[in-house]
């Protein structure tokens, strides 16, 4: 797209933002599958044995990014700088908390995880053939 000068801010705004969604449609996401669980990322849809789940955002983005990563260990810092931004990097309880319900929610034993992994004083771990 092209602006010509003078222009308003606003107007740059509303361009931008119709270019990220231009870019989001051509760039979507496939759909995650492990075992019983799926997420189908562009739609936000996640369904658990056929079931679907309400997930709250913060769960869903958390869900996310472990998705972006899957296989691989994720520390507490970058996931709560991923989710929640770069001032929530120490609070480790609230992600704790938030994996928890997480938890509750996509495994069918939470007290015995199929799919989110804890990895003791390091993070979370999504695996990738539960």
């Amino acid at each position: 797209d092209y602006l010509t000068k003078p222009f308003s801010v606003g107007e740059l705004t509303a361009r931008l933002r119709v270019a990220m969604r231009h870019v989001h449609k051509v760039a979507a996401e496939p759909v995650f599958v492990s075992g019983k669980l799926r997420v189908d990322l562009t739609a936000r849809v996640v369904t658990c044995d056929g079931e679907e789940l309400q997930l709250t955002p913060t769960e869903y983005d958390l869900l996310r990014v472990l998705i972006r990563h899957a296989g691989r260990v994720l520390t507490h810092q970058l996931l709560l700088k991923e989710v929640r931004g770069a001032g929530y990097q120490t609070e480790t309880h609230l992600l704790r908390v938030h994996m928890s319900n997480l938890r509750r929610k996509i495994e069918a034993d939470p007290a015995n995880p199929q799919y989110i992994l804890t990895e003791p004083g390091v993070g979370y771990r999504l695996r990738v053939d539960a």
